[in-house]
Parts: structure tokens; sequence; C-alpha cells
């Protein structure tokens, strides 16, 4: 039996162009190349742009989720990756971090499931 049942990225990223954290079919664009790139499924994509700045996307996929919020003004964005199973969320990641242009990126590490375990790492990443 795993110990765990999948793994969930917390992502923080900077330094992204505003116009791109505040277009939603860029938006949208990028949730679909990262579900492609990690290997997942997409089942459904709820995308809303707040007024007068702001997104916040949802990607529900059979192997869990992806979630973005941006904050435009700031050059920054939030995500959530949760993969169970097969895909993989680091790739995901990844495909945001460029899509978005995020110069800078700190993420933390979750293995979900079954057995307690404090592996919790972060990590942070510089230019892809």
């Amino acid at each position: 039996m795993n110990k765990y049942v999948g793994t969930h990225l917390v992502v923080d990223a900077w330094q992204s162009p505003e116009h791109l954290l505040n277009d939603p079919e860029w938006i949208r664009q990028a949730l679909q190349e990262a579900v492609a790139a990690g290997g997942a499924t997409l089942i459904d994509l709820c995308v809303h742009q707040f007024s007068p700045h702001g997104i916040t996307a949802t990607a529900t996929l059979a192997e869990s989720h992806i979630a973005l919020h941006t904050w435009p003004e700031f050059g920054y964005f939030a995500a959530d990756l949760f993969f169970c199973g097969k895909g993989d969320p680091h790739r995901a990641m990844r495909s945001l971090q460029e899509a978005l242009q995020a110069k800078q990126v700190r993420y933390t590490e979750l293995k979900r499931g079954f057995e307690y375990a404090p592996s919790v790492r972060e990590v942070v990443r510089g230019s892809v």
C-alpha cells in the first residue's frame, strides 16, 4: 500500500507581467498547457476575472485540481496543484511559470495520504 496518494504543490510566484496576469484568455491557455504538460486529464475549466483586476481560475482534473489566483498589480500569482495517480505536478508548475513569465517561484511540496509524514519541502526557483 502506498504511503501517500498524491503530491500537492503550493506555489508563490513573482515578477510576472501585469498584462498576462489580467488576461483571462491567456490564463485559460496557460492552464490548458499546464494540464497537458503535467500529463493530467482535464474535466472542467473555470476562469473568472475580477474588476478592476485579478483572475481566479480552477482546472478540475481526473487526478484532482489546479487553482490559480492572480494579483496583476503586484506581478504575483499563487497556485495550488494537487495530483493523485498519474501525472506530474512539477511539470505543470514549470509550464505555468513559463507561460506567466514569473522570474521567481517558491513552492512547498506536500505528500498527501494515509501515513503521517512531515515531509514538507520548500524550494525556491529562479528563472526557468
